[in-house]
């Protein structure tokens, strides 16, 4: 078994730090102004859920998905609520990757979610990395 040396731990944490604040903050962007949207908005984005057949409370489905980008993207930031916050992500991913598929829309659409839903399943096995809050409380 080959040991990693310190710097190659510190890099692998350093990493982790700039894809969570990154990802994070560009997630607070994206959910921010659909958390605000109020229930119209909230009820449009919930529609998403019936390319899974699922068409009750749609307000309530596209306040969730908002609120895990938003909120979300804050603790992916935070390093906090780890495993909670990327399972409500990776949900959020999937609806948006099938919703692009449903609508016809081109791979270019469709990959945005797809792409970083693999990328919250990665952060999911990896863990937050050791540069989080919830290692400070």
């Amino acid at each position: 078994m080959r040991r990693t040396s310190s710097a190659s731990t510190k890099n692998f944490h350093l990493g982790l730090l700039i894809i969570r604040v990154g990802l994070g903050a560009t997630f607070i962007g994206h959910g921010l102004p659909k958390l605000l949207g109020g229930p119209e908005r909230w009820a449009r984005l919930g529609g998403s859920m019936e390319n899974l057949g699922i068409t009750f409370l749609p307000a309530f489905w596209g306040f969730m998905a908002s609120f895990a980008e938003c909120v979300g993207g804050l603790c992916l930031m935070l390093g906090i609520l780890w495993v909670p916050v990327l399972l409500l992500l990776i949900f959020t991913m999937i609806v948006a990757t099938v919703n692009h598929i449903s609508n016809g829309d081109s791979f270019s659409r469709i990959s945005h979610p797809l792409e970083v839903g693999i990328v919250f399943i990665a952060l999911l096995i990896t863990g937050p990395g050791k540069h989080r809050i919830s290692k400070k409380l």
